[in-house]
């Protein structure tokens, strides 16, 4: 299999307040931050060398990933700074670390059951500079998608909110190296809607599809992250316990623990995320709140409506 880079240096900005905590692929989900989930998952498919690029919070994610041994993998990264450079750009940077012609780039906050062994045969047989996985973009009120030929040629990208049928990418897609060769080191670039638009206009047919009938679970939204992690918890029979310590009196219900959190005694908590070094005091309620370690070491509370994406 080839080497893989994980998009990990985004801001997370839709995420926040929980990415001010952590950087995105740090997220526990279920108990597993969501890059330790995703590298597992590339690890069984084959894959050995994972580079991740890292701005934002980069210790959040080096912390639980580390040389990438305990996962099975050799694990890398590509540093961004002082700017984030974009799902282009950023692939630029990391290419001389990569060190291949032809890798898999998958974001870093997606969780697919996708089988990529069918994707990178396809890329190769087809002699494309780009392959991305797709599926029906069932939500188009929510999500843009691409338009894709009958040939599977990616045409260009259908806005959020038309009726005209679309494909949606769901974050795992092979390239060459060549695609981003033009984008000058150092500079921030996307790909979608920016340097794949230029591909498929001087290169039609280089930039394609690759249908699959792959899961996906997007993670871009607090409420995502919310539902996402309740419906992991729920089909794992073993999901890891958070590291905390909750006071036999309290009653917590339908609650997201992270790490290093203290709950005092008869504290009330419903439908909350509570983040890493929260302490909780005696006798506190919150219901349906994000609650984080304040500066002053109290708890700093935000309202959530898990039911609004």
């Amino acid at each position: 299999m080839p080497p893989a880079l994980l998009l990990s240096a985004g801001l997370g900005t839709r995420l926040r307040p929980l990415t001010l905590v952590r950087a995105k692929p740090a997220l526990p989900v279920a108990g597993i931050p969501m890059v330790r989930r995703i590298i597992s998952w590339l690890a069984a498919a084959g894959v050995r060398d994972v580079v991740l690029n890292l701005h934002h919070l980069p210790e959040t994610i080096a912390s639980v990933v580390g040389d990438g041994t305990e996962l099975g993998i050799h694990a890398r990264y590509s540093w961004e700074q002082p700017l984030v450079l974009g799902s282009a750009g950023g692939v630029r940077q990391a290419l001389s670390i990569i060190g291949a012609e032809t890798f898999l780039i998958v974001n870093g906050d997606t969780l697919t059951d996708l089988d990529v062994r069918p994707l990178v045969a396809a890329h190769r047989a087809s002699g494309a500079l780009v392959t991305m996985a797709v599926t029906p973009n069932t939500e188009p009120q929510r999500y843009s998608g691409l338009r894709v030929a009958q040939d599977g040629a990616v045409l260009g990208v259908v806005p959020r909110g038309s009726a005209d049928a679309s494909c949606h990418f769901i974050g795992v897609q092979v390239a060459h190296a060549s695609a981003f060769a033009n984008i000058p080191a150092g500079a921030s670039a996307n790909s979608v809607g920016d340097v794949y638009d230029a591909i498929i206009a001087s290169r039609p047919g280089a930039i394609r599809a690759h249908h699959c009938d792959a899961r996906f679970w997007d993670i871009g939204t607090v409420a995502d992250y919310w539902h996402t992690s309740r419906l992991f918890a729920s089909t794992t029979s073993a999901a890891p316990t958070a590291v905390a310590h909750i006071a036999s009196d309290a009653r917590l219900t339908d609650c997201i623990i992270w790490n290093s959190v203290e709950v005092g005694a008869r504290v009330v908590l419903d439908r909350c995320i509570v983040t890493d070094n929260v302490r909780v005091p005696d006798d506190a309620e919150y219901v349906r709140h994000i609650l984080m370690k304040a500066a002053d070491g109290g708890v700093l509370a935000q309202a959530f409506d898990p039911e609004v994406i």
